[in-house]
């Protein structure tokens, strides 16, 4: 190919200026024949108009504000609606797109009739350790996604078509309660537009730390994974997956001290699959055998969460 289509970086902010400024280096200095823009959202936080760059038309650095609903899906969306590329692409301000990263998807993307959504490959870092986590099939229809989140399928991977956006499956959902698994959401819905395009290459670093995973919104956590079973009927047919979400909640319920309706979470996860083991640790963290926390580090270590 020698005519790339132009992209768009959205890239939502809060108060993290060094690890944001790593995120836009990565992002303008990748091997893409084709025109790049980052958009800068500030959310919540005043815009750093310092870090706008208009001297190279084909990098180009645009800063803005969330017009939108407070909160990462709403910040993205401002993104999305003020983006000018024909592709958009997603990068959380403490992740960093590693080298190939683009082009590679776009090669992928543009090589599959009628896809619309494509991501990769990841490198978690934490503590000090890295993961690669990688999903080993190139395509990822919307019964796979039911029964597994894949997350390695994570945000700052997605790259997708502007018009897919616009006029086909939509924006970022921000009436999910405290954005907590737009992303996942997103996922279904894009996916029962047509099958992602997934490569197995980790191109995207990962940061996970504590300002990463809702370590203090359990509660947050528990009523949008409520919400998302209650939008998507379609986990009745995939007993794994239901279990899986139903599962989450029970530990979100421990972890918030919410010991009765932890259990009885737990309760409903086992009856849809005996064998999912988020039902047993939020039961281990209920009856207070084991801290939240401690669980969630142990994970993390393996470059894995709940």
């Amino acid at each position: 190919m020698t005519d790339y289509p132009s992209v768009t970086a959205v890239v939502p902010t809060r108060d993290r200026p060094e690890l944001l400024r790593a995120a836009l280096a990565a992002i303008l200095t990748q091997d893409y024949p084709g025109t790049i823009e980052a958009v800068v959202v500030h959310d919540q936080s005043e815009p750093d108009m310092s870090l706008a760059t208009t001297a190279d038309p084909r990098r180009q650095v645009r800063v803005i504000v969330n017009s939108r609903t407070p909160g990462l899906a709403g910040a993205r969306n401002s993104g999305i609606l003020d983006a000018r590329g024909e592709l958009v692409a997603f990068c959380d301000d403490d992740d960093e797109w590693l080298p190939g990263k683009l082009r590679a998807q776009v090669d992928a993307l543009l090589a599959v009739p009628g896809a619309e959504f494509a991501s990769c490959g990841i490198r978690v870092s934490y503590d000090g350790r890295t993961t690669d986590r990688s999903l080993p099939f190139e395509s990822v229809p919307l019964a796979a996604l039911l029964r597994d989140r894949m997350t390695e399928l994570h945000p700052s991977t997605f790259l997708i078509r502007r018009a897919a956006l616009h006029q086909g499956f939509g924006l970022v959902d921000e009436e999910i309660p405290g954005s907590y698994a737009e992303d996942y959401e997103f996922l279904l819905r894009a996916a029962r537009s047509a099958p992602l395009v997934n490569l197995r290459t980790p191109y995207v670093l990962v940061r996970w730390h504590k300002r990463s995973y809702f370590a203090q919104r359990w509660d947050t956590i528990a009523s949008a994974l409520q919400w998302l079973l209650q939008r998507y009927p379609e986990f009745a047919t995939q007993p794994l997956g239901e279990a899986r979400v139903a599962g989450q909640i029970a530990f979100a319920q421990a972890a918030a001290g919410n010991r009765r309706h932890a259990v009885r979470w737990a309760r409903r996860t086992l009856a849809r699959n005996p064998r999912e083991p988020r039902a047993y640790l939020a039961l281990a963290v209920a009856t207070r055998a084991v801290p939240a926390d401690a669980v969630l580090r142990s994970l993390h270590k393996r470059g894995r969460g709940i």
